[in-house]
């Protein structure tokens, strides 16, 4: 179990630190994207660049790779490949896959990690983005319907107020009751919810500069 959870850890923060948002606009506009707005490599500030369509590459890639990487958790657990510690097919016989909520709990890890690297991504000198995008990709490979909802009120807090800051923060604060209340009991033990309580802090916490423009009344709004 040591050996699978490590190898999901380290491909899960590999999947997430790729910087898509950097890369694109280096190599279509020719620029470093962290030098435009608020120097973050998503997509909201890389469409300060002026390219609505890398900023759309961006979310969507954003997302993928934070999907990917739950799904390479979940797959690689029940696959029985690594269920001893140790591959397979050094006891030449198959091992147990991992099942219930062990499994959930692999796949919420893989989510964490995901984020993690996307925020402090090894490839920019562990820095990184806000890890929405990339929380939106790794969750609906495990709590579809809880984002779903998230989505929604995003947009509506969005719509209301024109912050997309405050409605991916308010969405984020939200995730973890979204889930408590619409996952089943194996997908929402304690140590799930933890994980995913988690990756909504460390969103909310990476939007501190939002944060503090929103109390000032100098955040820009979405138009």
């Amino acid at each position: 179990m040591a050996t699978l959870t490590l190898i999901i850890v380290v491909v899960s923060y590999l999947l997430g630190s790729i910087p898509f948002g950097y890369l694109l606009v280096r190599v279509f506009r020719g620029q470093d994207v962290r030098q435009t707005g608020s120097g973050n490599i998503g997509a909201t500030n890389v469409a300060r660049t002026g390219s609505t369509g890398l900023a759309m590459a961006t979310l969507l890639l954003d997302a993928l790779k934070g999907y990917v990487a739950v799904a390479f958790a979940l797959w690689l657990a029940s696959s029985g490949r690594f269920g001893g510690g140790l591959p397979a097919t050094l006891y030449n016989q198959p091992t147990p896959p991992v099942t219930g909520r062990t499994l959930f709990l692999l796949a919420a890890l893989a989510a964490l990690c995901a984020i993690l690297g996307h925020m402090f991504t090894v490839w920019l000198g562990f820095k990184g983005g806000k890890g929405v995008a990339t929380a939106v990709g790794a969750f609906a490979a495990l709590a579809p319907r809880a984002i779903v909802i998230a989505l929604v009120l995003f947009v509506v807090v969005v719509a209301l107020t024109r912050y997309i800051s405050l409605g991916s923060m308010a969405a984020a604060a939200a995730f973890p009751l979204l889930v408590w209340w619409l996952n089943p009991a194996e997908r929402t033990t304690i140590p799930i919810l933890a994980l995913i309580v988690a990756c909504s802090l460390l969103i909310i916490v990476r939007h501190k500069d939002n944060i503090r423009r929103l109390l000032d009344g100098t955040e820009n709004r979405w138009r």
